[in-house]
C-alpha cells in the first residue's frame, strides 16, 4: 500500500492488475474494458492509460480518471441490465474485469457464498457482452463454489486459471480467476442461473 500511495496510485489493486496484465497480456490499446468494483480507483487509472475507452461501475462514487465513462450501479439489483445497457449501448468488450467483493461478515460459508454470486455475476455479464476472444478477470476467495466456477468457464473461454498476483497478500485467500480467449457459442450463452 506504501508503494502505491508513492506513486499515487490509490490501493495496491494497481500492482495486481499490472502484475496480472504483464503475466496474461490481458490489456491492448484498443480495448474496450469494463470494471466491475472500480473504487476506490487503482484499476481504472492503469487501465485508462492503456485501454481505447473504459466504463467503471461501482455502488459508491469514487474519483474518475480523464477519458473514463463511471456509472453507480448495483450489478446485482433489479434492473441492473438496463443500466448497463444505458451506459455501454451495443458496444461489444474485449475485457471485463471483476474486483468485487462482499461486505464481509466474519461468518466465512456466508461469505464465500456472496463472494461467488458477485463472481457468477460478473461472469454472466461477460458472456452476454465479450467479443470473441474476449477475457474475464474475477476475484474470488479460494472456497466452495470455485471449482465450479472453474469448470463452467472452461465451457466459455479457451482457457481458465487461477492466480494470485504476489501484490496481494500471502495470508489472503484472494486469488483472480482469469479466463481467456471467449467463444461465443450460440446453443451455450450462460445467463445469471448458469454459472
Amino acid at each position: 500500500m506504501r508503494a502505491a500511495a508513492e506513486r499515487g496510485l490509490g490501493s495496491r489493486a494497481h500492482f495486481k492488475l499490472e502484475q496480472l496484465d504483464r503475466r496474461f497480456k490481458l490489456v491492448s490499446r484498443g480495448d474496450v474494458v469494463l470494471e466491475l468494483g472500480a473504487a476506490p480507483g487503482g484499476w481504472t487509472r492503469y487501465l485508462a492509460e492503456r485501454a481505447a475507452a473504459v466504463f467503471a461501475v461501482d455502488l459508491v462514487e469514487m474519483a474518475v480518471p480523464r477519458g473514463v465513462v463511471f456509472a453507480r450501479i448495483d450489478i446485482g439489483a433489479d434492473g441492473a441490465e438496463a443500466e448497463l445497457d444505458a451506459l455501454l449501448g451495443a458496444r461489444p468488450l474485449d475485457l471485463v474485469l471483476s474486483d468485487m467483493s462482499p461486505n464481509l461478515s466474519g461468518i466465512r460459508a456466508a461469505d464465500q457464498a456472496r463472494s461467488m454470486a458477485l463472481v457468477e455475476r460478473a461472469t454472466a455479464i461477460a458472456v452476454q457482452r465479450l467479443n470473441r476472444g474476449g477475457a474475464l478477470v474475477v476475484k474470488m476467495f479460494q472456497g466452495e463454489g470455485v471449482a465450479e466456477w472453474q469448470k463452467a468457464a472452461r465451457g466459455q473461454f479457451g482457457r481458465v486459471v487461477l492466480a494470485k498476483p504476489d501484490a496481494s497478500r500471502k495470508d489472503s485467500r484472494e486469488v483472480y480467476g482469469v479466463a481467456m480467449d471467449f467463444s461465443r457459442r450460440a446453443d451455450s450463452v450462460a445467463g445469471p442461473g448458469d454459472l
